[in-house]
């Protein structure tokens, strides 16, 4: 019997093996739960703190950012919202601002009017109610006008509060075509993958999914002759003709 002291487990890996232990568990078979450790593996030996494209100061910032980011691209978010955070990056001062001025400086981004209405409206509520702080509770964030599971997802996992896979249009595809799941809305995708990823990479696979699907598996023409995990993909037959 081996009486050595195992390495202690680190906060975030407590809380992604919690997250996992909520969802009944999947049968895997040795090889296919090998596959998937391995497509993990390569995605942590080729960027091992993979982030968030979007730019922010602090969580605050971090919510505007993931609020505004729906139906926009990260880039047209950022162009948008540099200036706008160097002039306010608290509630506070974006209530100060104003909706009018707010909507003046996003609109460039989709949907913009009521995007500043809502970033007005929960930033009042952060005043009012969490003393200008943003709640990192998951019922309290989804609570705020315009926040919904995704981008309290989005937001939970970036702070390291909790892991978290908000599952986009990139998540989505990345994920069949892997099959990582064959669900077919957003919520039991999510399930899925928080059940059948490891928990050593649960809190980092969001951002490893998401910038595979943006700029390697992307919609039309997936790169696979220069995919790392090509030899590992049941999909790539159907792209190479193979």
């Amino acid at each position: 019997m081996d009486l050595r002291t195992p390495p202690m487990k680190t906060a975030r890996t407590l809380k992604a093996e919690k997250a996992r232990s909520a969802a009944p568990a999947k049968r895997r078979s040795p090889a296919e739960a090998a596959r998937i450790e391995e497509i993990f593996r390569r995605f942590e030996a080729e960027e091992a703190s993979p982030a968030t494209e979007l730019g922010y100061r602090n969580p605050y910032t971090l919510l505007v950012a993931v609020a505004l980011s729906a139906q926009a691209t990260d880039k047209s978010v950022n162009k948008a919202t540099e200036p706008l955070f160097a002039e306010a990056d608290t509630p506070e001062a974006m209530l100060a601002l104003g909706e009018e001025a707010l909507t003046q400086a996003i609109r460039t981004i989709g949907l913009y009017r009521t995007k500043a209405r809502n970033v007005i409206a929960l930033s009042r509520i952060l005043v009012e109610r969490y003393g200008g702080q943003v709640p990192l509770e998951r019922t309290a964030l989804q609570a705020l006008p315009g926040v919904g599971r995704k981008t309290a997802s989005v937001v939970l996992n970036e702070l390291g509060v909790e892991p978290a896979i908000a599952v986009d249009t990139h998540v989505f595809r990345v994920s069949h075509r892997l099959k990582l799941s064959e669900a077919t809305t957003p919520e039991k995708v999510e399930q899925d993958l928080m059940r059948v990823i490891p928990a050593p990479w649960l809190t980092r696979a969001h951002h490893w999914l998401i910038l595979h699907g943006r700029y390697v598996c992307v919609a039309r023409r997936p790169k696979c002759e220069t995919c790392l995990i090509a030899d590992l993909c049941p999909s790539r037959a159907l792209f190479l003709g193979i």
